[in-house]
């Protein structure tokens, strides 16, 4: 059974309604899963998809629950600025701070494409050759795949059990204003009265 770390509990209850709009908090969407082979050195390759978010030509990396997570510099920048604005004294902030940011380390991808992911973060994920890539919105992960299996059952699991507050597919929105460069609906009376 997967638990979910207290730190990530308490960043949720602290953090509250996120005051930020989708579009600003998500400029690289990372989607999709992948397997792939750890070398013996430690590197990792990372999804061409991925890659192409990625114009900076480096990650940072940190554990994330049972896993590593991996984030664009400007979205570290913007995780590192939630964390500035929490609290901070409180000691579930300055735990979580800590945790995130000690574990933290800027990985570079080489020519080929690769990161070389720190051995001790390695064995804190218990990652050995394979790794299954996962993206995430605004960060990817790279999991074992015994931890990947694992989370995808205890969270199908919980989907089963609870009733979320989302509704999806998203509810229709009000009807969307035709901007003057989309081509206007045919008026349906031309003549301008409705016929009988």
């Amino acid at each position: 059974m997967i638990s979910v770390s207290p730190w990530l509990v308490a960043l949720i209850a602290l953090c509250g309604k996120v005051e930020e709009s989708v579009e600003d908090l998500y400029l690289a969407v990372f989607k999709g899963t992948y397997r792939h082979r750890i070398d013996p050195k430690g590197r990792l390759p990372v999804p061409a998809a991925f890659r192409r978010t990625l114009d900076e030509g480096r990650v940072v990396v940190t554990r994330l629950d049972q896993c590593l997570a991996a984030y664009s510099p400007a979205e570290w920048s913007r995780l590192e600025e939630q964390l500035a604005a929490l609290p901070a004294f409180n000691r579930q902030v300055k735990s979580l701070t800590r945790l995130l940011t000690s574990r933290a380390c800027d990985c570079e991808l080489d020519g080929q494409g690769r990161i070389l992911l720190p051995a001790a973060l390695r064995a804190e994920a218990g990652l050995g050759r394979e790794a299954v890539v996962v993206g995430v919105l605004n960060r990817f992960e790279v999991w074992s795949p015994e931890n990947w299996q694992a989370f995808l059952r205890e969270s199908e699991r919980l989907l089963d059990d609870v009733t979320l507050e989302v509704q999806w597919p998203p509810a229709p929105g009000p009807p969307r204003a035709l901007s003057p460069l989309e081509p206007q609906p045919a008026d349906p009376h031309p003549q301008g009265k409705p016929s009988r």
